[in-house]
């Protein structure tokens, strides 16, 4: 199992009243995709304020690595800021995560709630403070992609300490990917890209006894099948207790062999049980889950279901 001389930390439940810092750690956004996604938090109770370099711009990164991690540094330090959001993912958060004061989140414990490439700066949280983090949409919101039982999962993430529970969906492309059997254990994860990119680094988590979440967008199934191999050869699945797969959004290519299939083979021979189907990800009706918590994996039951990551 996963062992450090660091306890995990679950940072306070966010209540009416509560400031968040919307911050953008990777890839730029306008003040226009983020007004929604204001409008929801508002309407939550919630005091959402854009970080001072939210919206800075520097090609494909939200500005310089300095002040990306300035606005990370200022969120952690701010007693007022009770939650941290992120704007979207994109490319960027690997460049920042070095810079961030560690023992200013270990000295105040806040909800950090983001996806996709948010994935390398929950791993880095989770390395040097074992901060819990929330897998969930960022506040670029897009009421077509995350429509409302989207907007009411990260609000029960973020402002409730109940349980988590995400059921397989027929209509997810990954539904088939299923190996049956239950387990438990913490999930750790997220966009299996980062996962990857994460290799060779101090920020890949020791995954013994762990339950894997992954997900990706716009890989075609060929290099799904790289990182996945990846990952085996490393070893760094060896000790998995289970596997949640989670939506594979837009990955294809002209050959005749599917994304799906792909993760039938690389996953269904490690002798753990594996649940697809998760609406967690980058498609439509995506849902929010705790990472860094206590999971149980029922492929049987179709279900997965999560500790809180608040308390």
């Amino acid at each position: 199992m996963i062992t450090d001389d660091l306890p995990v930390l679950r940072p306070p439940v966010l209540s009416e009243g509560d400031t968040v810092m919307l911050v953008s750690p990777s890839g730029p956004t306008r003040p226009e995709r983020v007004a929604r996604g204001i409008e929801l938090l508002t309407g939550w109770g919630l005091r959402p304020v854009p970080a001072p370099h939210a919206y800075a711009r520097r090609g494909y990164l939200a500005g310089d690595d300095a002040l990306r991690a300035a606005d990370l540094n200022a969120a952690f330090a701010d007693p007022e800021v009770r939650g941290v959001i992120c704007t979207r993912g994109g490319y960027g958060a690997q460049r920042v995560v070095d810079l961030i004061d560690m023992a200013a989140v270990r000295r105040d414990p806040k909800v950090v709630a983001g996806f996709s490439d948010i994935t390398a700066l929950q791993f880095a949280l989770w390395r040097g403070a074992r901060l819990a983090g929330v897998h969930g949409p960022g506040a670029a919101w897009l009421d077509e992609r995350t429509p409302l039982r989207s907007a009411e999962s990260l609000h029960a993430a973020l402002m409730t300490t109940a349980p988590v529970t995400v059921e397989a969906v027929a209509e997810e492309e990954t539904y088939r990917v299923r190996v049956p059997g239950r387990a438990a254990g913490r999930l750790l994860g997220g966009n299996l890209c980062l996962i990857n990119a994460s290799l060779g680094t101090p920020d890949l988590p020791d995954l013994t006894g762990a339950v894997l979440l992954v997900e990706d967008v716009q890989e075609p199934p060929y290099k799904v099948d790289r990182m996945l191999t990846q990952l085996r050869r490393a070893g760094v699945l060896a000790g998995l207790a289970g596997v949640a797969v989670g939506q594979f959004t837009d990955c294809a290519d002209e050959w005749d062999i599917t994304v799906v299939d792909v993760l039938t083979e690389r996953l269904g021979d490690l002798g753990v049980p594996v649940l697809g189907g998760l609406p967690i990800g980058h498609g439509t009706g995506q849902l929010t889950v705790p990472v860094g918590t206590e999971a149980v994996l029922d492929a049987d039951a179709g279900t997965l279901t999560v500790s809180p990551a608040v308390r």
